[in-house]
């Protein structure tokens, strides 16, 4: 057991080695029943520490030099506190690597979201990209099947004055449809009027197609029987344009003739001028005056 000089048993000098083992905390902390009012820490109090320090030092020197080291005893509490709290700084230590390790999953796995979104959206656009092509692939096909089946015969609406207008119509917007629609017109109404309008506008669209052989036979099939409806005297003229240009000089000619004998008179001006504009670049010979 310590023993101290009867110099160093003053209650400041007691009071100056439990501050200092409590600051130090490496002796035992002796339980208070009742709290102590605060030190009011000034200059004098401060010089008494001081020097309450300085004895303490000097007695401990001269009992280390006596042969009786002091052997200063740890407070058992503050032992397993200690340890407690080394426990949990390892435990600290342990939950920061997991945090660690987690945040560098979730970089991880944020970084593989963020690919597979990339990609996912990718996919989504080639996916569509696809389905519109094989949209227009299964129209391109239906239209196809619609162009090359048969024509029919039958009259859509019963009527041919409708059918036409129907036909004409769509041969505006979509022309192969619309061809199709007129052959239907002029199998299912032969000999109408209808049907020979129909082959006369199915002329027109060989024309426009560079097709002047095919545009040949449906104007002869709308003229069949040189008939005097309006449109007539303007589809001789291009029987006769299409006729030249399948190398028929002197048929084109004769179309010609056939104009200026049936439609001249009862046509308009723009299409006698066209006529005879026709004449001279077919170089047809001047027709025969008629005996007055």
């Amino acid at each position: 057991m310590l023993k101290l000089p009867s110099a160093l048993l003053s209650k400041n000098a007691l009071v100056t080695i439990l501050g200092v083992a409590l600051i130090a905390g490496t002796t035992t902390v002796v339980a208070q029943t009742t709290p102590m009012e605060p030190i009011q820490w000034d200059k004098r109090r401060l010089e008494q520490l001081d020097r309450n320090v300085r004895r303490i030092e000097r007695a401990l020197t001269q009992r280390n030099a006596a042969g009786q080291p002091v052997i200063v005893e740890p407070d058992p509490e503050v032992v397993a506190l200690t340890g407690r709290v080394t426990l949990m700084d390892r435990r600290l230590t342990d939950l920061e690597a997991t945090l660690q390790r987690v945040n560098g999953d979730l970089e991880r796995l944020t970084f593989q979201l963020d690919e597979t979104t990339r990609d996912n959206a990718a996919l989504t656009t080639r996916v569509r990209d696809a389905e519109g092509r094989l949209r227009e692939m299964a129209a391109v096909a239906q239209r196809e099947a619609e162009l090359n089946r048969p024509i029919s015969s039958t009259s859509p609406t019963g009527d041919a004055a409708r059918d036409l207008s129907a036909a004409v119509r769509l041969a505006a917007s979509d022309p192969a449809m619309g061809d199709r629609a007129l052959q239907t017109v002029a199998l299912a109404w032969p000999g109408t009027p209808q049907a020979r309008e129909a082959n006369a506008r199915l002329g027109d669209l060989r024309v426009s197609g560079g097709d002047h052989a095919g545009a040949v036979a449906f104007y002869a099939s709308a003229l069949e029987g040189w008939p005097t409806t309006p449109w007539a005297g303007a589809t001789v003229l291009e029987l006769a344009t299409a006729l030249n240009a399948t190398d028929r000089k002197t048929q084109a000619c004769t179309a010609l003739g056939e104009f200026d004998r049936r439609y001249a008179a009862a046509g308009s001006a723009a299409l006698r001028t066209r006529a005879a504009g026709l004449r001279t670049q077919f170089a047809c010979p001047a027709a025969p005056r008629r005996a007055g």
